[in-house]
């Protein structure tokens, strides 16, 4: 009895079986299905970008504004001609490909805009800023002031170049109480205005200008300008075209005068194929606020809810000749209380299913590859790799953990590739609000949002874009003065 109550036991300890789901493709054409590729950049390279073939492409040539420094105009300049040429790796050399040329890549060209377009700012202003007691003040009225300017000429330009000198850094952040960061008031004041910004540096290793790698900058510039611009580089492939989903996020803004905190609250809207669409923002009244060891959480009410739901549907609708999507998928990075999951419901009533899903990114588990023996009486060992991305392991039945990182070797051609280098990468914890099923199709559209980061050169990103764009735009938002019912593209923000 001893005997079978210890295997019973050891029975009951044992995870459940892992499942893998294989590295998703991507798509370079809207009808030609074999023009895709798990690579993006790859895929660029052999089909161009998926846009090219629609009614509403780009036709060129992408005309880029400049803001910049006093002597700063040639600097840019020299960086938008270093596009056109071509650039070998030297560095991820199993991943990165040669870089042939912007024009060829994206088949539109990028140049310079004409002159009015090109501001550099009066020598006379680095004096002012040096001498400056709140320098972050003054560089950030000023900088406001030329980019209302410029917007007087916004039909002369396509993307406006904002250069940063590395010596104006004592602008680029207000005191603490403050809560003051200049990237990202830039990108909050431009979006108002309808101005797709680029912001460069110098003076860092790592900047556009001095990054020793040209190869990498090109690539990572050259998608930038062309997403920002209105171009769609990728899809994902297969599609369910019956499917939205909604990226849900929350940010507390600034102090007041008063000492109340404000909450924003930011919607994004994407196709089953993972092309985002618009997003949606606004302060809501009712609004509970926690507090654990993680940070300061809000929770919308039933009513708030429903209204940001509601709100998100009818992008989806717009887009789609009003037909409601068939299933619906909610992703946010906090629980969804009771409220918010009857709230979720009330407004999305006209979809047949809907999910509801916390995708948490702080986990205390970890996986190892063990490798198996190659000789009869050996024993496993450790493996030279980390499990493959897209290994999950479900813990119940609403709870998984999911690899986004992790050894990739299908789009290198079946060698070895970690993006992150070095470390054991952990797991992201889905637990799932509503919905029902297994979690073969939860976790691929997971994995598969993880490629559809337009502002970056790399294979994947750790979170899909519905929870990565969707922080990005509240941490941005909260920085507007007025939100009222705009809706933007989120290119405005990438």
């Amino acid at each position: 009895m001893a005997e079978s109550a210890g295997k019973a036991a050891a029975n009951q300890a044992r995870l459940p079986g892992h499942g893998w789901i294989p590295e998703p493709d991507l798509a370079f054409h809207p009808e030609r299905v074999e023009d895709r590729s798990g690579h993006p950049l790859e895929g660029l390279i052999s089909f161009g970008p998926y846009s090219q073939s629609l009614v509403a492409r780009i036709l060129g040539p992408i005309r880029v504004g400049v803001l910049a420094p006093a002597g700063g105009l040639a600097a840019v300049e020299r960086l938008l001609r270093e596009l056109e040429g071509q650039h070998n790796p030297r560095e991820r050399r199993n991943y990165l490909p040669a870089f042939p040329g912007f024009s060829k890549v994206f088949r539109v060209r990028a140049v310079s805009a004409e002159r009015a377009a090109r501001i550099e700012m009066p020598v006379s202003f680095e004096d002012e800023l040096a001498d400056s007691r709140s320098p972050h003040i003054l560089l950030a009225d000023r900088l406001t002031r030329e980019i209302q300017a410029l917007s007087l000429n916004r039909h002369a330009f396509d993307v406006l170049i904002i250069y940063l000198p590395g010596r104006w850094q004592a602008g680029f952040w207000g005191s603490e109480e403050e809560d003051f960061d200049l990237h990202d008031y830039l990108k909050a004041i431009t979006a108002v205005q309808g101005i797709p910004i680029q912001i460069i540096n110098d003076g860092d290793p790592s900047s556009a200008l001095e990054y020793r790698c040209r190869c990498s900058v090109a690539w990572r510039l050259g998608i930038a300008l062309y997403c920002k611009a209105g171009g769609v580089p990728w899809k994902l492939a297969p599609s369910d075209d019956g499917t939205a989903f909604i990226g849900l996020s929350y940010a507390l803004r600034p102090k007041a005068a008063h000492g109340v905190k404000f909450v924003t609250c930011c919607s994004q809207v994407f196709d089953a194929d993972g092309a985002g669409l618009e997003f949606i923002a606004y302060s809501p009244e009712e609004v509970e606020v926690e507090s654990d060891e993680r940070g300061v959480n809000p929770f919308l009410s039933r009513g708030e809810m429903r209204r940001v739901m509601a709100r998100s549907l009818s992008l989806y609708q717009r887009r789609h000749a009003g037909r409601a999507p068939r299933r619906v998928v909610v992703h946010k990075t906090t629980e969804f209380k009771r409220d918010e999951v009857e709230g979720c419901f009330d407004a999305l009533q006209a979809a047949g299913e809907v999910e509801l899903l916390q995708i948490q990114q702080d986990t205390a588990w970890r996986g190892l590859l063990w490798e198996e023996p190659r000789r009869a009486n050996d024993q496993a060992t450790p493996g030279r790799y980390p499990l493959l991305r897209g290994s999950y392991l479900p813990m119940s039945g609403t709870e998984t953990l999911l690899w986004t990182q992790g050894d990739a070797p299908g789009p290198v051609g079946g060698s070895h590739f970690f993006k992150e280098g070095k470390g054991i990468p952990s797991p992201l914890l889905v637990r799932r609000y509503a919905g029902h099923g297994g979690w073969d199709q939860s976790c691929s559209e997971v994995l598969a949002l993880t490629k559809m980061d337009w502002n970056t050169d790399s294979l994947y990103d750790r979170l899909p874009v519905t929870i990565g764009f969707a922080q990005t735009l509240a941490r941005v938002i909260k920085r507007m003065d007025r939100l009222g019912s705009a809706v933007f593209p989120f290119r405005l923000f990438i």
